[in-house]
């Protein structure tokens, strides 16, 4: 058995890649449109040519009001190599850190469709510095 993937409906598909690829640094690996269906699928990796769990965006092409959440959907996470880099590269495009990484190893932001996600920091944790470790939390995560 292998793990494929995690798939989330967004209701707009641009500002969900510009959040998962411009901001989180995901690649689009291949999309689907399906005319009979109404849908778009779009499958995003860390790697185009690796073998590894990809995160399937679907994009229902007529939903116009939010997605419901419920909380047994919890996040996706992502190990990178820098989580004080990475939760800046967010910032910079205009999104908001949920919760901190304070301690230099975790932290959550939200994409536009409030899809949780978990950066996690590659190896030991970062030595605590400003202006994570006085940043508050925002919202839920």
């Amino acid at each position: 058995m292998r793990y494929l993937h995690t798939m989330i409906r967004v209701r707009d598909l641009p500002a969900a890649l510009r959040f998962f690829c411009d901001g989180l640094g995901l690649q689009e690996i291949r999309r689907r449109d399906h005319e009979g269906g109404r849908f778009t699928l779009v499958f995003l990796g860390t790697d185009p040519g690796a073998d590894a769990p990809q995160l399937e965006l679907t994009h229902n092409w007529d939903q116009t009001e939010p997605y419901t959440h419920g909380r047994n959907f919890g996040h996706v996470a992502y190990e990178v190599e820098d989580i004080y880099a990475a939760c800046q590269r967010l910032i910079d495009h205009g999104y908001m850190i949920s919760r901190p990484p304070r301690d230099g190893r975790m932290a959550f932001v939200r994409s536009p469709d409030l899809i949780s996600v978990e950066l996690l920091q590659r190896g030991a944790a970062l030595a605590p510095c400003e202006p994570w470790t006085s940043m508050p939390n925002v919202g839920e995560w």
